[in-house]
């Protein structure tokens, strides 16, 4: 029934202005707003809604994966641009905040919101 349709994913921001600010300045991405909620144009065609809520709780998962060609050279692109790696306790993470511990390389970070992002190794 839903083959055909082009699905998209959403989440939840409780300052719309600044994540406008951040996915598009901080991380280069083609962002739209239209009735006080935006629109993350993806590579490939892909879109993501992010919406306002006032009582916005951060979620505690990835919202959004970022595969990437090269995961230590796009950490270096973000952190010029003032994007802090998040530590989790129990991975296997570098000084960079890169997991190598089984699995694709993967290094997580936040939105203003506090949701949670990662960029993913693309092999």
């Amino acid at each position: 029934m839903l083959r055909d349709s082009r699905a998209f994913s959403g989440f939840s921001s409780n300052d719309v202005a600044k994540a406008k600010a951040f996915y598009a300045e901080k991380l280069g991405l083609e962002v739209t707003e239209d009735h006080g909620m935006l629109t993350l144009h993806l590579a490939g065609g892909g879109k993501v809604i992010v919406y306002p809520k006032p009582n916005h709780e951060p979620a505690t998962f990835t919202v959004l994966n970022f595969p990437v060609k090269d995961i230590e050279g796009t950490i270096d692109g973000l952190a010029k641009a003032r994007i802090q790696f998040e530590r989790y306790e129990g991975m296997d993470q570098d000084s960079r905040g890169i997991s190598r511990g089984g699995g694709p390389l993967i290094a997580w970070f936040k939105d203003p919101a506090g949701n949670i992002l990662s960029i993913i190794q693309d092999s």
